[in-house]
C-alpha cells in the first residue's frame, strides 16, 4: 500500500469567491504535497473585493467536525484562518490543547483586504489569551502585528515599531512570530521571523504591483504544509514564502476587485517545460 502523503487540517471559514479561507487552504496544502482536512468555521458572503457578511457556525458544530477526522487521520500540521466567534476561539483552543505536539500555524484574520471587521476586540482578548500561547509560527501582516500587540498604556496615534511588536507577541506565548511587510512603505516586501532570542531571518521580496485576495492564508498554509513535510522552521518559512511569492507573481484577476494567487502555478511551468523538452521528429528525406 502506498504511503499517504503529510495532512494538514484547517481551521477556516468558506469563501465562495475561491480566492481565501478553505479555498485558498485547500489549494495550497494539497498544491505542496500534502492531504487536506477542512474544518469549516463560518459562512461567509464575499467575492474578491471584500466581505460582505459572516455567519459563525455553532461551537459545537466545529468541535464536531474537527473530532470525527483526528479521530480517524494522523494530522502533522494544524492551520488556523478566519475563526467567527469567541466560543469558536475557545472550542478550537481546546481541541489544540489535546495534540501539543502538533505544530500549529495561525494567521491571525482580523480584517479583509479591503478592510472590513472580522474579529472584534472581545474576539482579540480570546486570540491572545486562548491561542497564542498554543501558536507554533504566528503569521501577522504588520497591521495585524500591530493590533494583537497594542497594549492599554500605548500612546493612540503612536505606530509601534514591529520588533516590539513580536517581542509582546512572543511573550504571549508564541513560538515564532513572522511578520509580513506587505503594508509597509518599504521598497521591498521584508518578512521578518522571530524568536525568543531575536531575529531568526529577514527575507526581502519584490514588491508586485497588484493586490491579492488569499495571499495570507496562503502563506500560512504554506507554512503548515512545509511543516508537515517534515521541514525546520526557517527552512518552512523560507519555503512558503518562495512558493507564495510565486503564486502572488502567477497571480490572476477573475472579478472586479483584487488579484488572486494561482496555487496551481507550477503546473503552467511544468507544462511549458514539457513542451520546450518535446522531441522534434524530423521524416527522413527519401534516398
Amino acid at each position: 500500500m502506498l504511503q499517504p502523503p503529510p495532512i494538514v487540517l484547517s481551521f477556516a471559514a468558506n469563501d465562495p469567491s475561491g480566492g481565501a479561507g478553505l479555498q485558498a487552504d485547500v489549494l495550497t496544502i494539497a498544491s505542496m504535497g500534502c492531504h487536506p482536512l477542512s474544518i469549516v468555521t463560518a459562512i461567509t458572503v464575499q467575492d474578491t473585493a471584500g466581505v460582505d457578511d459572516v455567519m459563525p457556525l455553532d461551537a459545537d458544530w466545529i468541535v464536531d467536525q474537527a473530532r470525527a477526522v483526528l479521530e480517524d487521520m494522523p494530522v502533522h500540521a494544524f492551520k488556523i484562518g478566519l475563526l467567527g466567534s469567541v466560543e469558536i476561539i475557545a472550542a478550537i483552543a481546546e481541541i489544540i490543547s489535546d495534540y501539543p505536539h502538533i505544530p500549529l500555524v495561525m494567521d491571525p484574520v482580523l480584517t479583509s483586504g479591503r478592510g472590513d471587521e472580522l474579529a472584534d476586540e472581545e474576539m482579540v482578548d480570546a486570540m491572545r489569551e486562548l491561542l497564542l500561547p498554543q501558536v507554533t509560527v504566528l503569521t501577522p501582516n504588520s497591521l495585524e502585528a500591530r493590533h494583537l500587540a497594542q497594549q492599554e498604556n500605548d500612546n493612540h496615534g503612536t505606530k509601534l515599531g514591529l520588533n516590539l511588536c513580536a517581542q509582546r507577541l512572543l511573550s504571549m506565548g508564541c513560538e515564532y512570530v513572522l511578520i509580513t511587510g506587505t503594508h509597509e512603505n518599504t521598497a521591498h516586501v521584508t518578512n521578518t521571523l522571530f524568536a525568543a532570542d531575536g531575529v531568526v531571518r529577514a527575507d526581502d521580496w519584490e514588491r508586485l504591483e497588484h493586490t491579492y485576495h488569499g495571499s495570507g492564508c496562503t502563506l500560512a498554509s504554506a507554512i503548515a504544509a512545509s511543516l508537515a513535510n517534515g521541514l525546520s522552521i526557517s527552512d518552512s518559512v523560507i519555503e512558503a514564502q518562495d512558493y507564495t511569492w510565486h503564486t502572488l507573481q502567477a497571480g490572476f484577476r477573475p472579478g472586479m476587485g483584487q488579484y488572486i494567487p494561482n496555487r496551481l502555478f507550477w503546473t503552467k511551468e511544468n507544462e511549458d517545460a514539457a513542451n520546450e523538452n518535446a522531441e522534434v521528429v524530423i521524416e527522413k528525406p527519401n534516398d
